[in-house]
């Protein structure tokens, strides 16, 4: 009986024990790669951004998915997949479609320009 009692004792002591290392561990590992530096850096940055604009980070992409997409469409972020179907990508992809025309309108005016421009020249209005 004695024996029984000493062991759950004991057993329940060192759990303790065995969780704070399985948490140092965790802890020894990431500060070898980087990762509580880099933990360190995004949380600052994020509350940096907090402290300035009253948002999280998280609170700007929501911001952005409601201006950008109203009528709460879904849309695949890649075609074959179907797990990919959100209300961000179709916010993202109406925004790069928006951006795809004005890129479009500004190689237009550009082309129509030096055309004009080569007119000119060959007309003599412009002095080489």
């Amino acid at each position: 009986m004695k024996k029984i009692i000493g062991l759950l004792l004991s057993a329940t002591l060192l759990t303790g024990c065995v969780e704070s290392m399985a948490l140092l561990g965790q802890a020894t590992a990431g500060a070898g790669s980087g990762k509580v530096i880099q933990s360190a850096a995004s949380s600052a940055v994020s509350y940096g951004i907090k402290k300035q604009t009253g948002k999280t980070p998280s609170g700007h992409a929501l911001a952005y998915v409601k201006k950008h997409n109203p009528e709460n469409k879904k849309e695949k972020c890649i075609e074959f997949i179907k797990a990919t179907n959100s209300k961000t990508c179709a916010a993202l992809n109406q925004n790069i479609k928006k951006t795809k025309h004005k890129i479009i309108e500004v190689k237009n005016s550009i082309l129509d320009k030096s055309k004009i421009e080569d007119l000119a020249k060959k007309s003599g209005l412009v002095r080489r």
